[in-house]
């Protein structure tokens, strides 16, 4: 029974993971198109701002997804090395998400304060 539940956590984080892959390829696609369109079109900061808000939206759900995948991972039985790990990996992760949504709250009061 064991042995299952550590293959069934092994195929969710390694869903989990993809997820994570996904949110971020996507992401990135989706930024470097938006950015290519600007530059053909010269594109002022105002008009790149939701650019970067989306392309931050799909890093930050892509760094949870991550975060959630090694949380899966290490469930079952951990040893102190695994649990090691996994707190370094969540404190880098929740300190990029912590500055990113930083940026992301910056942009947005730009933005507010540029319609007014």
């Amino acid at each position: 029974m064991e042995e299952a539940s550590h293959i069934y956590a092994e195929y969710v984080g390694l869903g989990v993971n993809i997820l994570a892959i996904t949110a971020i390829a996507v992401g990135s696609v989706l930024g470097a198109i938006g950015l290519f369109r600007s530059m053909l079109t010269h594109a002022s900061e105002d008009q790149l701002r939701p650019i970067w808000l989306a392309f931050g939206r799909w890093l930050v759900a892509g760094l949870t997804f991550q975060l959630a995948a090694d949380i899966v991972e290490t469930t079952l039985a951990p040893s102190w090395d695994d649990i090691g790990k996994l707190a370094a990996i969540a404190a880098v992760r929740t300190f990029l998400n912590y500055f990113l949504d930083r940026d992301m709250d910056t942009l947005r009061e730009r933005g507010a304060r540029a319609s007014e």
